[in-house]
């Protein structure tokens, strides 16, 4: 049953590593993916994007020799080294730039966390593990407990990827707050406190899609309507900005929050998420 465990392994790391190449390699934000990472410090700005795409292919060619026939005792070595490297990484990135995003996986910003940490962690035991397998997970997968554990394990390293919060997270903590109406003395005869809709702000999308640029706590706030608009000192590369968020004032709906960074000086839009639906942000707010 062990062997058949760590048979098992090549497979789940495999379709880790080919997923979390997604982010490094597809789509059009990849440069500025790439500069909210510690490797800018790391191998310096010019270098970051390439380095940051390099990482993908070596994903992908790591992810494909351990799914694809036949077994070989190097491919797990690869992935072990590989993982030792990401644990590393993170580590320093934590302690040399700890307001940088970690670049993980998939294509949304995430900070480096102990959820991040313990991903690694976990990716690394795995590839360990993986090392002790003599024969290929195509012989032994068709055992349940083989299936459950792969699961499982696909589970848990889902769970400790904040970048796919918005798809059980988020929804979870909306229906437990519906459920308990936080702000249900609020919304009608009485002022919505600022603390109420710093909270939903903090749980939306369009914050963690850019909390890598905030560089302050809440700066002003001011209501328009059904809207209370919260400003942050940012900065977006070498650019110093104001992001503006809208947020929702008598309803907790964080996924219809929305946020744009302005140039401090000129009020030109430096950055606007793919989330950001309204074009009427930035005349609203001013």
């Amino acid at each position: 049953m062990v062997n058949d465990l760590a048979a098992v392994q090549p497979l789940v790391l495999g379709a880790i590593l080919l997923w979390s190449s997604y982010g490094k390699l597809v789509g059009d934000q990849v440069p500025a993916r790439a500069r909210r990472t510690a490797l800018v410090p790391l191998v310096g700005k010019e270098r970051a994007v390439p380095a940051f795409r390099a990482v993908g292919m070596i994903e992908v060619l790591v992810g494909l020799a351990l799914v694809l026939p036949p077994l070989r005792l190097v491919d797990a070595a690869a992935a072990t080294v590989l993982a030792a490297g990401f644990v590393g990484y993170l580590v320093y990135a934590k302690i040399a730039a700890p307001d940088s995003s970690c670049g993980c996986v998939g294509s949304k910003a995430a900070p480096v966390s102990w959820r991040s940490l313990g991903r690694a962690g976990l990716l690394l035991a795995g590839a360990a593990f993986a090392l002790t397998a003599t024969t290929g997970w195509w012989t032994v997968f068709a055992n349940p407990a083989v299936i459950g554990v792969a699961v499982v394990e696909g589970l848990v390293f889902a769970a400790l990827s904040a970048e796919l919060d918005h798809l059980w997270l988020v929804p979870l903590r909306r229906l437990r707050v519906r459920l308990t109406h936080p702000l249900s003395k609020t919304a009608g005869t009485y002022d919505v406190p600022l603390a109420a809709t710093q909270q939903q702000l903090m749980r939306s999308p369009a914050y963690r899609e850019v909390s890598p640029y905030l560089r302050s706590d809440i700066r002003d706030h001011w209501d328009k309507g059904d809207w209370r608009f919260v400003s942050y000192t940012a900065a977006y590369g070498e650019r110093a900005g104001l992001a503006v968020f809208a947020v929702p004032r008598l309803q907790y709906e964080p996924d219809d929050v929305l946020v744009a960074i302005v140039d401090d000086e000129t009020g030109k839009t430096l950055y606007k998420p793919r989330l950001v639906k309204r074009e009427d942000l930035l005349p609203m707010a001013n």
